[in-house]
């Protein structure tokens, strides 16, 4: 990906000199301007839903996080330790909050205890990757701030819009899931079948 984004860049520049050679410095500093500006403004945000996030682990909320989304985790992912089950919990929590980065730390630990030692990606993993992807936004506090930092009059307006959205995404994610690994299982158990038949009448 980094070699991707930096292809990007050079094009880019490359382009912008041969069109444009006169504004080339000046769009570069321009634009790295604005990104500093909104990563400052941006960072107050985060800090406070990274310090939710600590604050979460400490007073053990995961736990009770984790019982109370026991029985959407089972449909999803099927039967998960619970140790995976608290980083799950967390993971979906705070994505349905609009704060997916930083909900990453929790989304690679739950991924990371879902592996079966196989060294193959599993349904739940598959699973893991799709909602956290489409990932139901009941708050998106993330495009809030930006829109907030870039002027909008009434920046809470995209929540409607957001939910409806990402609903209708994660659960055509959901059902493409299910649906693909129910056809993977019913023809490995259709092949294992055909074996036994055929060893049965050797």
């Amino acid at each position: 990906m980094d070699k991707i984004w930096l292809a990007i860049m050079i094009l880019s520049l490359v382009f912008l000199i041969f069109t444009s050679p006169e504004t080339a410095l000046t769009s570069m500093i321009t634009a790295s301007g604005t990104a500093v500006n909104l990563a400052v403004k941006l960072l107050a945000v985060y800090a406070v839903w990274l310090g939710l996030i600590e604050i979460v682990k400490e007073t053990q909320l995961s736990k009770k996080l984790s019982n109370l989304l026991s029985p959407l985790i089972d449909f999803l992912f099927g039967k998960v330790d619970n140790k995976a089950k608290d980083y799950i919990a967390m993971n979906m929590s705070f994505n349905m909050l609009g704060v997916g980065n930083a909900a990453t730390p929790t989304g690679i630990k739950a991924f990371n205890a879902l592996e079966d030692g196989s060294d193959k990606i599993t349904a739940a993993m598959v699973m893991l990757l799709v909602i956290n992807t489409t990932s139901i936004q009941l708050l998106p506090t993330t495009i809030i701030g930006m829109r907030v930092t870039a002027g909008s009059v009434n920046a809470s307006d995209i929540i409607m819009p957001s939910l409806i959205a990402t609903i209708i995404s994660t659960a055509v994610g959901v059902i493409l899931v299910k649906l693909i690994y129910r056809n993977k299982k019913s023809k490995r158990n259709l092949y294992a079948t055909a074996n036994t038949t055929k060893h049965k009448q050797s």
